[in-house]
């Protein structure tokens, strides 16, 4: 897609919701300066992220609000987010995340994990996300679990139960019903999809 818009215009504009600086180190500033790309990181005030460099910049926002009040679709000629929709919180926040994606005029990339897939890839733990969530809760209360610390009190155990919300493809589907739905494989299972939009 990155190639695709270069040979049209020379240069690729990237809008990245909630992404960071060490995942676009996947291509490296070489490829980056070779195509010509400008990112621009949207992400919350609160998050964690490194500072700007030369291909990419960051601003605080919330990719469920209307961030098309705020930007003009004409400075971007790609959406690229992931594994971020699960964090935005409820079905009505991605519904909305949704849709700054799929009114965008220009092409997109987004990923998610996919929830029948048996590893949790938050917590890297084998059917976590399947277990009733008062489990869910007096294991985090309990101990440390992949990426996410051990939780110190009930509020702060369902605060992280609650931050990751895994789709199956058929909810992704819906949210991205413009786009084609790519089912990406780990040996014979699906451990994530991908809704992509070509320019």
């Amino acid at each position: 897609m990155i190639k695709t818009v270069y040979t049209n215009k020379s240069s690729v504009s990237i809008l990245d919701l909630g992404g960071t600086v060490e995942y676009w180190k996947i291509l490296g500033d070489d490829y980056l300066e070779k195509f010509n790309v400008k990112i621009t990181i949207i992400n919350l005030p609160t998050a964690k992220v490194l500072q700007d460099t030369a291909f990419i910049k960051h601003k605080d926002g919330d990719a469920t609000n209307q961030i098309w009040n705020f930007y003009t679709q004409s400075d971007f000629d790609l959406i690229h987010s992931n594994s971020v929709i699960e964090h935005v919180g409820d079905w009505g926040a991605m519904k909305k995340f949704a849709s700054n994606v799929t009114t965008f005029k220009g092409g997109y990339f987004i990923q998610t994990p996919n929830f029948w897939f048996p590893i949790e890839p938050h917590c890297m733990t084998l059917f976590f996300h399947w277990l009733p969530k008062p489990i869910k809760l007096a294991f985090v209360r309990k101990m440390k679990l992949g990426h996410w610390p051990k939780a110190s009190n009930i509020s702060e155990a369902v605060d992280i139960v609650d931050s990751a919300r895994l789709l199956n493809k058929s909810q992704f589907a819906f949210l991205f019903s413009d786009a084609e739905i790519i089912s990406e494989k780990l040996f014979f299972l699906t451990k994530s999809f991908v809704a992509i939009k070509r320019v």
